[in-house]
């Protein structure tokens, strides 16, 4: 009897394990930018992370890890350690496959490729051709995993470097077509190699700029699901901008998960039915209740690097008068405004007027005392300060690009308002007058726009005639130093681009 139990049971744990075998469970996280430790919220963290990392290869033997760039780049761990500290990590929970995204190569290649040197993950980049730069030993242009007779391939998208990574940082990459590349490399993993499925890892954006992953799954045939990045999208399951149709209407499965390390997507697959049953897609928080959980064998390796962030997070610099959010306008009007203030020393002369991108802002600024720490982790960027003289008619198509992307950072003095289905301004002020597209203006910004960075095209037209020999977030700290010593920094809150109300 027992033994006829035994048997049974034995029977029974055989059926659940062989039906976990017949699961893949797809991990996917993007954007998660230094967030080593769990942010100002209180969520994120790479301990908390491989708390649900482990768990899931606890219950299924078939798991992938893998990330859609940028992990690196947004708090003092990538200040300070420049990418080591998030090398060491990937390593550490065992990621199976990455892609690069636009910050990691905000250092440049060489640092890049260092980092790389260390990494055990298996590196995918589908469309960016690296035969002439140093970069090209790390990568392959797509992965096949063998699961039993099943086969899954992985390709790797990234988005087009010009306009979004600064010059002289992606020496020696150059950029193939993303939907080509991807449709291409698709249709010979489903033909020639024979695999079952086909996942892309992508940093290109969720829509917005072509081409985007919607882009992507739309002009597909063979793409079965995009594990995506860049945008900072929040894709809920249930909503409905999961789901994208393909070229031959069967549905492509494309997820992402905000910023900052907050959310781990688990996609499962089902290996014996991948032609007829539907990927089952949910997200998983990454936040304090999984603390009592943590391997704290990660702690010795990590003390030695948060003994720099802890240093440069206790030195006091200012006081605010309230909480700044990255996402409104008066931490916006206060850089532009600082930015415009910056500008005199450097020419000689007051600027006209200051343009500074959101998408500079990687965080906000607590209510009361502020450190040199979050301000570095707020403006984290290698930016300087520049003047530049630029005629009315490029400086116009400058706040068109910004129109295009729902606004930006202007200066005080200054308002304009868009109409966001044209995406161009309808009109614009400057000090009281009219944009005149005859006249010569000095405008203040950082260097990455005036170079065309975040596709500010137009400012490259202009001429620089002043520029500061240090990082913003260096000025930043002098200037709160001096112009707010004694009192709180308490910038308006108006919007001073905006669009047009119908």
């Amino acid at each position: 009897m027992k033994k006829s139990l035994i048997i049974l049971a034995g029977a029974v744990l055989s059926g659940c394990m062989w039906a976990e075998a017949e699961k893949l469970v797809l991990l996917h996280t993007n954007d998660t930018h230094s967030q080593i430790d769990p942010n100002d919220k209180n969520l994120g963290g790479i301990q908390r992370r491989k708390v649900i990392v482990d768990s899931i290869r606890a219950e299924y033997p078939n798991v992938l890890l893998m990330d859609a760039g940028d992990a690196v780049q947004g708090t003092l761990f990538f200040t300070i350690y420049g990418g080591e500290v998030e090398t060491r990590m990937m390593n550490e929970l065992g990621y199976d496959y990455a892609i690069l995204g636009n910050h990691d190569f905000d250092n440049g290649v060489h640092p890049l490729a260092l980092n790389l040197k260390n990494s055990n993950v298996g590196w995918i980049s589908t469309n960016y051709d690296l035969e002439e730069s140093e970069l090209q030993p790390f990568f392959k242009p797509y992965a096949i995993k063998e699961y039993g007779d099943r086969k899954i391939g992985i390709i790797g998208l990234n988005l087009n470097p010009k306009g979004m990574i600064s010059e002289g940082n992606y020496d020696g990459v150059k950029y193939l077509d993303a939907i080509k590349a991807a449709n291409a490399t698709a249709w010979h993993l489903k033909h020639n190699e024979k695999v079952d499925a086909v996942v892309a890892l992508t940093h290109v954006g969720y829509d917005g700029v072509s081409p985007s992953d919607k882009d992507i799954a739309a002009s597909s045939e063979d793409i079965d699901v995009i594990l995506g990045g860049h945008s900072h999208t929040l894709i809920r399951p249930g909503s409905g901008m999961e789901w994208v149709r393909n070229a031959t209407n069967d549905s492509v499965l494309v997820t992402q998960n905000s910023k900052s390390g907050q959310i781990v997507a688990e996609v499962v697959l089902d290996l014996d039915s991948l032609e007829t049953k539907a990927p089952v897609y949910r997200q998983i928080a990454v936040d304090s209740r999984l603390d009592d959980r943590i391997d704290r064998s990660l702690d010795s390796i990590l003390a030695p690097y948060r003994a720099g962030v802890e240093d440069m997070m206790k030195l006091k610099i200012g006081k605010t008068a309230r909480e700044l959010s990255n996402d409104d306008a008066p931490l916006l009007n206060f850089l532009s405004d600082f930015i415009l203030e910056s500008a005199l020393p450097l020419t000689g002369q007051r600027a006209d007027l200051a343009l500074m991108n959101k998408g500079s802002i990687r965080r906000s600024l607590p209510k009361g005392d502020i450190t040199q720490g979050e301000i570095i982790m707020m403006q984290p960027f290698d930016n300087r300060i520049v003047v530049e003289e630029i005629s009315g008619a490029d400086l116009a198509d400058a706040f068109d690009v910004m129109a295009s992307r729902g606004g930006d950072g202007v200066s005080a003095g200054v308002e304009a308002v868009f109409d966001p289905a044209a995406k161009k301004c309808v009109s614009i002020t400057i000090n009281g007058k009219p944009l005149d597209r005859g006249v010569t203006y000095n405008v203040a910004t950082i260097d990455y726009l005036a170079k065309g960075g975040d596709y500010m095209e137009p400012l490259t037209r202009g001429h620089v005639v002043g520029s500061s020999h240090r990082i913003v977030h260096a000025d930043l700290t002098d200037y709160i130093k001096t112009r707010y010593k004694g009192k709180k920094i308490n910038p308006g809150a108006e919007v001073r681009m905006r669009p047009v109300v119908l």
